[in-house]
């Protein structure tokens, strides 16, 4: 039961489908409907590389004037070169301590974002194990290629290996780590935390396919290859950088000559691609989710009702 518990609306769904825009709409038009002068909604930011200081334009971190005046939190959490690992539980702390706040304050969570295993352990409460970080094994594991990895993790853990995103080293290590000091990763426990109205947006392959390939060339235009060199050039390694994935990784390999500009641009549309579909993977296993086709003109007004209806109940 969930009736007693304090309200938080989430917006999750695929990348590039426009979660950060509606999450403030839905804010600034509760805001609206309540004639009240000050944010009524502040958000929470469930993105695995808007922590870190700096993943700006690769990340598609929201600047301040795409906020409007919405206070957001869970962005430029962490260093890019720390080596804390800012691990699902570290996130749930994090959202829980937020949530609470922003709750306390009489305003309502909007959790906002797309890294399904940050969004599950808040929505679902999930009692997420305890291990400590282990530097040595650590050490050695990150001299393994990821298919060495992968083949470690299928060993020590089948059904975690068929969870887990396959092709993000953090997760594997994390994985591995936490499978070699338990024997496996434990099976989920839950215990909800908050009532929860789960907006999800989503659309066809067409659409999205298009829309991604808009928003690349976006951020190559807004500098994300200068970017990049800036990190590396303050003193992000290398290794470090294709550590975060996608843009990151594959900038990391454009910089060092290793691929050229076009096919950067060809696989990262193909990386992407494949994040998508572990996304919509992740999100299928998740209960209770109203989805809206993120090409529709009215979906932000629909979401908007919902949320409306949900908080009045």
């Amino acid at each position: 039961m969930t009736g007693g518990l304090p309200k938080m609306i989430v917006v999750l769904g695929p990348t590039a489908t426009g979660k950060s825009d509606l999450a403030v709409d839905i804010a600034i038009s509760l805001q609206k409907a309540q004639r009240s002068k000050k944010p009524v909604c502040e958000i929470i930011s469930a993105d695995s590389r808007q922590i870190y200081t700096g993943l700006d334009i690769g990340s598609g971190k929201i600047t301040k004037k795409e906020m409007r005046g919405i206070p957001h939190h869970g962005l430029d959490i962490l260093s890019p070169k720390s080596k804390q690992m800012f691990t699902a539980s570290k996130f749930q702390d994090y959202a829980y301590a937020k949530a609470d706040e922003i709750i306390a304050r009489g305003n309502i969570p909007i959790l906002c974002g797309g890294t399904g295993f940050y969004i599950q352990a808040v929505v679902d409460g999930i009692i997420l194990p305890d291990v400590p970080v282990n530097p040595e094994l650590r050490k050695r594991l990150r001299k393994l290629t990821i298919e060495q990895m992968q083949a470690q993790l299928r060993k020590l853990d089948p059904k975690r290996y068929e969870e887990i995103d396959r092709q993000n080293p953090v997760r594997l290590i994390r994985s591995i780590e936490i499978a070699t000091a338990l024997g496996n990763v434990p099976p989920v426990e839950i215990r909800k935390r908050y009532n929860t109205l789960l907006i999800g947006l989503d659309t066809d392959d067409k659409t999205l396919k298009g829309k991604i390939s808009k928003r690349i060339e976006a951020r190559l235009r807004k500098g994300m290859i200068g970017e990049a060199k800036r990190l590396h050039e303050e003193g992000l390694s290398w290794k470090r950088m294709r550590e975060f994935g996608l843009e990151y990784g594959l900038l990391a390999d454009l910089l060092q000559k290793k691929i050229t500009k076009e096919q950067f641009v060809e696989r990262l549309g193909f990386d992407i691609g494949n994040y998508v579909r572990r996304q919509r993977a992740w999100f299928k296993r998740m209960e209770g989710i109203i989805w809206f086709d993120a090409k529709k003109k009215d979906k932000n007004a629909k979401a908007f009702r919902c949320a409306r209806t949900f908080l009045a109940k």
